[in-house]
C-alpha cells in the first residue's frame, strides 16, 4: 500500500489514490483529489471558493497554507456595494438562512493554494493532473444520492440567477440521482490552471471577468482585491491530548483555536467524555468568540497568548501515505453566491454573506482581512508521527464534528471509519441537535432543549479521516456518509 485518501466523494477520493499510484505523495494526492471535487462536488467547491492546507512532511516541521477568502472593497465606496440576498435551506430537521448574490462574494484563494501547494511540496507535473480532471468536466459526473440531496437542499442557491440555472439545472430542474452534471467551461479554466499557473485568475484575463461580473452585479470584488491576494504559510496551533498533539488550523481562522481550547477543557476529564462533558466543552469553547477574541485573531502572537491564558462547506481531503507525508485539506464555497462568470465555469463563493464568518455584523471585515473560518484541517499526532488526519465541512459545526471524532478515536479507540460514522450532537444557541444514538437523558434531565434528528443528517458536517495505527503501521479512513464520503487505497 502506498497510502490513503478519504474523501468527499468517491471520485474526489479514487484521484487522490491514482496520484499515489504514480508516485506522488499525500499532498500530490490531496491536490489531485481537490481538482477533482471540482468537478465531483461542484456546489461545495470550485475555483470560486477558498481554504487550508495543513501538510506535514516526514522529519520536516509541519505548516498550514491558508488560501480562504479575503474580504474585498479596496478603491471602493461601500455605498456602491450592493445588498445581500437572503435565502432559506432546510435540512429536513433544522432551517438555516443563507446569504447569496454578488455582495457575499469575496476573493477566492482556490487556484493560488492548489499552485502553492504543488510548487512547494508535489512531485507531480500539476498540468498532467489538471488534464486528467478537465476530461472528467467535459465527460462529466453522475449525480450521487448524496449529492442529489445537496443539489435539493441548495435549489434556492442554484434557482437564485439565471445564470445558475443554466449551470447547476440545465433541464430546468434540480440534478437527480443519475443525472450527469459536466462543464466544458470549467475543464478549460482548470486545464489553464494547469498550464499557467495563477497568474490569469489574479492579475489577467480571468481575474478581470470575475471583477466584471460581480461588480456588474453590486458586489465589492476589485481588481486591486485580486492582484494583492497571497497565499500565507502559517505555523499550526499545537495543544496536548491524552498524551498525543493535536495540530490544527491557527489565526486569524477562528476554528482551530476554538477546537484546541474545547479538547484541552476535555483533556482534564476523565475519558470518555459523556455527552454532558461534549455539550459542556463546545458551549465553552463558542463562547470565548467574544468581539474581543475576534478582534484578535489578526495580531501576531495571539494565538501563545491566547492558549496561555486559556490552557495553561465545505469539503474536506485527508491524506497518509507509507512515506510519512500527511496532508488535511478544507475548501468551501459557502454555500455558493448564485454568481456564474461567464466563460470560466466559475460560481463565486458567497463568503461576505455567512454569518457564522461576520458575527459582529456584515461587511465589518476591513478589505484584505482573511475571513474567521471554521474550517480546520487536523493531525494527530503519537509521537512525532501522524497518527490521524481530519477535516469537516459543516459550518460552525465543523467544530463540533471534528471534536467528537478525535474523541471517538482516541478516547474510544474506534477505527477511523467507526468514529466518522457514530451519532454526533452539537450545540448552538441553546439548543443540543443529535442525531439518533446518543443518550440524551442526563442532559434533558438538567433541564437542557434537545431537538432530535431522525437519522445521520449532513447538517452534523462532512468530515473525512484516515489514521495510521500508531503500533502495527496499518492505514484505515472513514468517509462520511452524511456527504457521500469515501475512502480510496493505493
Amino acid at each position: 500500500m502506498r497510502g490513503i485518501v478519504a474523501a468527499g466523494h468517491p471520485l474526489t477520493a479514487a484521484a487522490g489514490a491514482d496520484a499515489l499510484r504514480d508516485g506522488g505523495n499525500a499532498v500530490d494526492a490531496a491536490i489531485a483529489a481537490m481538482l477533482t471535487s471540482w468537478v465531483a462536488e461542484p456546489l461545495l467547491t470550485g475555483p470560486g471558493a477558498g481554504g487550508y492546507m495543513l501538510v506535514a512532511p516526514p522529519g520536516g516541521e509541519p505548516v498550514l497554507l491558508d488560501f480562504f477568502v479575503e474580504a474585498p472593497g479596496h478603491g471602493l465606496d461601500p455605498g456602491e456595494r450592493g445588498e445581500l440576498e437572503a435565502v432559506e435551506v432546510s435540512f429536513g430537521d433544522a432551517v438555516q438562512v443563507f446569504n447569496l448574490g454578488a455582495a457575499s462574494c469575496g476573493v477566492p484563494g482556490n487556484p493560488a493554494g492548489l499552485w502553492a501547494a504543488s510548487e512547494r511540496f508535489g512531485t507531480l507535473a500539476l498540468g498532467d493532473v489538471a488534464a486528467g480532471v478537465a476530461a472528467l468536466a467535459r465527460e462529466g459526473v453522475t449525480v450521487t444520492p448524496e449529492q442529489a440531496y445537496v443539489y435539493e437542499i441548495l435549489e434556492p442557491i442554484t434557482a437564485s440567477s439565471e445564470a445558475a440555472r443554466a449551470r447547476f439545472m440545465p433541464e430546468r430542474r434540480i440534478m437527480a440521482v443519475g443525472d450527469v452534471w459536466r462543464d466544458h467551461e470549467l475543464a478549460e479554466t482548470i486545464e489553464r490552471l494547469g498550464r499557467e499557473g495563477p497568474e490569469p485568475f489574479y492579475r489577467g484575463d480571468i481575474a478581470a471577468a470575475v471583477v466584471e461580473e460581480v461588480g456588474a452585479r453590486g458586489g465589492a470584488l476589485t481588481a486591486e482585491d485580486m492582484a494583492a491576494y497571497e497565499v500565507v504559510a502559517r505555523e499550526p496551533v499545537r495543544v496536548g491530548y491524552r498524551g498525543r498533539e493535536v495540530l490544527t488550523n491557527p489565526p486569524p481562522n477562528a476554528g482551530g483555536i476554538l477546537l484546541a481550547y474545547a479538547l484541552a477543557l476535555l483533556d482534564r476529564e476523565p475519558p470518555p467524555p459523556d455527552p454532558a462533558a461534549l455539550v459542556a466543552a463546545m458551549r465553552a469553547a463558542h463562547a470565548e468568540r467574544t468581539p474581543d477574541f475576534l478582534a484578535g485573531l489578526p495580531e501576531a502572537g495571539f494565538a501563545a497568548r491566547f492558549i496561555e491564558r486559556h490552557l495553561g462547506s465545505t469539503t474536506h481531503i485527508s491524506v497518509i501515505d507509507t512515506n510519512g507525508w500527511a496532508c488535511a485539506v478544507t475548501c468551501s464555497n459557502g454555500e455558493g453566491s448564485g454568481v456564474l462568470v461567464p466563460g470560466t465555469g466559475i460560481h463565486m463563493n458567497n463568503m461576505m454573506g455567512e454569518e457564522d464568518l461576520s458575527p459582529l455584523g456584515f461587511f465589518t471585515h476591513p478589505p484584505g482581512r482573511r475571513l474567521p473560518s471554521m474550517m480546520a484541517p487536523t493531525l494527530v499526532l503519537a509521537g512525532s508521527q501522524p497518527q490521524l488526519a481530519l477535516g469537516s465541512a459543516g459550518s460552525n459545526r465543523i467544530r463540533s464534528a471534528l471534536l467528537q471524532v478525535i474523541v471517538n478515536t482516541v478516547d474510544r479507540g474506534m477505527d477511523a471509519d467507526s468514529a466518522v460514522r457514530a451519532p454526533r450532537l452539537h450545540d448552538e444557541a441553546g439548543m443540543v441537535y443529535s442525531e439518533p444514538g446518543i443518550d440524551l437523558a442526563a442532559l434533558e434531565a438538567a433541564g437542557e432543549r434537545v431537538s432530535r434528528f431522525r437519522s445521520l443528517n449532513l447538517f452534523f458536517g462532512g468530515c473525512q479521516a484516515v489514521e495510521r495505527d500508531p503500533e502495527t503501521g496499518a492505514l484505515s479512513g472513514g468517509g462520511d456518509p452524511r456527504r457521500g464520503g469515501a475512502v480510496a487505497t493505493a
